[in-house]
């Protein structure tokens, strides 16, 4: 059994990201917590975090209409989740509950699921970098970011660029959803030119043939970033697994044409996990 978080936001209601949870427990039995985040503006949310300002002092209140909302969603999510079976937990204390107790909460629980349109529509292209780098920076669980035109993953891209961010990652989604590795599944590595290499490549494929036995290898050579957003286009019905792309991780072009098309475009569903 997976102990798994759902954020919501606000009044917001991701019938995707519940779908996902469904999925996975079709697969194995989770434990599903909903955590309905109250703050309506996320853009004001990301200015606040990186602040000396005391958090309960400068969020955005919620308004009563939104309240109420928030409430009928709590019903529809307890609702949901005996009609399909899901053992469930519900943070009814939604006043109180924002983006700290949600970090804290990630450290008892195997995955958080997130919307990808409710969580970065008001945030912006130029801040859901950094606005989805903030969250990773205190959650202590892996995250997945779901669009909300999602299908069920029948292939898995592994996104590998040498760093012990990306391998992390890959150890990770093959502990958490063993099922899901025995898709056909695809390991990517970009590069610059046309000679260039796999990093630590005997070690790598080791580790990938072990958990992932239908693995394929494939070499982008990258002229621009909107080629990478084109082959991920042609990759439907996949889960993208990604490392953490703070500062210390993956490129500035990997984190521009990779996470945010990914996410911003709703292409693909993205595993994201980091030490």
């Amino acid at each position: 059994m997976k102990k798994v978080l759902l954020a919501f936001d606000g009044s917001h209601f991701s019938e995707a990201a519940l779908d996902f949870a469904r999925e996975m427990n079709a697969k194995q039995a989770i434990l599903l917590t909903g955590a309905f985040l109250p703050q309506v503006d996320f853009a004001s949310l990301w200015t606040v975090t990186g602040s000396d300002i005391p958090f309960a002092e400068s969020a955005p209140m919620m308004e009563d209409s939104t309240s109420k909302e928030v409430r009928h969603n709590i019903q529809r999510f307890e609702s949901y989740c005996r009609q399909n079976n899901i053992r469930f937990k519900t943070h009814h204390e939604f006043f109180n509950f924002a983006i700290p107790e949600l970090k804290a909460e990630s450290r008892f629980a195997d995955i958080l699921i997130v919307s990808s349109q409710e969580f970065y529509k008001q945030a912006g292209t130029e801040l859901t970098n950094p606005y989805l780098a903030d969250i990773l920076q205190g959650l202590e669980c892996p995250l997945i970011v779901i669009p909300e035109k999602h299908c069920a993953p029948s292939s898995t891209i592994l996104m590998y660029d040498g760093t012990a961010a990306s391998v992390f990652a890959i150890r990770q989604f093959a502990y958490l959803f063993p099922e899901w590795a025995k898709h056909p599944t695809t390991v990517l590595h970009t590069a610059t030119s046309e000679d260039a290499e796999w990093p630590h490549e005997q070690q790598i494929r080791e580790l990938v043939t072990t958990h992932f036995p239908q693995a394929k290898w494939e070499l982008l050579v990258l002229k621009s970033g909107s080629l990478l957003t084109a082959w991920l286009a042609e990759h439907q019905h996949a889960i993208v697994v990604s490392g953490s792309f703070g500062r210390s991780g993956l490129s500035m072009l990997f984190r521009k044409s990779y996470i945010t098309g990914a996410i911003n475009d709703h292409q693909l569903p993205v595993f994201i996990a980091h030490k």
